[in-house]
């Protein structure tokens, strides 16, 4: 490996003329929206969970009927299946509203400000950190992928 491999993509080096404080300002930045983006997972998750418990929710008031418990049955197709989760609203359209009012702007602003402060160069604190961090020289710590491995 030569010297220019042990190296980091230019896509993770530091622009000129940005500083400490905004490359740890875009790193908790970048930070904030990849905990959006996990909190986002687990409400898609919820919204498919929710919708298998009411398809499930369905075979069982078709089983309590083929068992003779239509009261129950009545029941809980009455009160459980197809019912909101929140006023007005099945999963789906808390998903909807969750990605268009809040997941969606986040995620541009978020873009705009590395664009704005940093060339558009994404995660710059976490590049610096590996720089800090690794042991040059290491075959198992270099800096990118060595071409043809």
């Amino acid at each position: 490996m030569n010297a220019d491999e042990d190296r980091p993509e230019a896509g993770h080096l530091r622009p000129p003329g940005v500083s400490d404080e905004t490359v740890a300002a875009l790193g908790s930045l970048s930070k904030a929206l990849e905990t959006v983006e996990q909190a986002r997972g687990h409400l898609y998750a919820f919204h498919q969970l929710t919708g298998t418990a009411d398809l499930e929710l369905g075979r069982a008031v078709d089983l309590l009927r083929k068992a003779g418990h239509t009261a129950w049955a009545d029941r809980i197709a009455h009160e459980l299946v197809g019912r909101n989760v929140l006023e007005g609203r099945w999963t789906f359209q808390i998903v909807e509203e969750y990605d268009t009012d809040f997941y969606e702007p986040y995620r541009a602003l978020e873009r705009q400000a590395r664009v704005e402060l940093a060339q558009g160069r994404d995660h710059l604190y976490e590049a610096e950190m590996k720089e800090r961090r690794r042991t040059h020289g290491h075959p198992r710590h270099t800096a990118r992928p060595v071409e043809g491995q």
